[in-house]
């Protein structure tokens, strides 16, 4: 399944929802624990956790980029700058677990865009894997049919 994409007022919103079988507080140390934070994206890491904080972002060639945290209400929401973007994660408690919704909202569609977009998905992926046990064990060859995917959905979306 994948995330629904939209074109909103001054670009483009994509968004994915997960059905998780944790507690928000388990999904929401998986999202701000350093620990846990680098088993699925590894080039991220809290650096300070509040509104006004920042998230590291290591481009690995030796430099950061500061990503600003713009909102955080603990267990339930993190949103934070992705370069001209935003992304925000919102957690729902719900019966069995919780609902995790990953928003992105896109300035501009570029080539890059896609990769991007199927990185977030399979980031998803890992992060349930991971709360149930699992491994996931190529996410190369996972993205790659995500990445197709998401630039056939992207083409037609900026094309109508």
């Amino acid at each position: 399944m994948l995330a629904v994409i939209q074109t909103v007022e001054n670009g483009y919103e994509v968004r994915f929802e997960r059905h998780l079988k944790h507690s928000v507080e388990k999904v929401w140390a998986w999202l701000t624990d350093n620990d846990k934070l680098a088993k699925w994206f590894s080039e991220l890491s809290v650096d300070d956790l509040r509104e006004g904080g920042v998230i590291k972002f290591d481009m690995q060639n030796g430099t950061f980029e500061e990503l600003q945290i713009l909102e955080l209400k603990l267990h339930e929401v993190l949103e934070y700058t992705w370069g001209e973007d935003r992304v925000r994660f919102e957690l729902y408690p719900g019966p069995g677990g919780c609902r995790l919704v990953l928003t992105e909202k896109l300035t501009k569609v570029t080539d890059h865009t896609p990769r991007d977009i199927a990185g977030w998905d399979v980031c998803l992926d890992v992060i349930e894997a991971l709360l149930d046990g699992r491994m996931i064990e190529s996410r190369k060859d996972i993205w790659q049919v995500k990445y197709e995917q998401y630039v056939q959905a992207f083409n037609k979306i900026t094309k109508d």
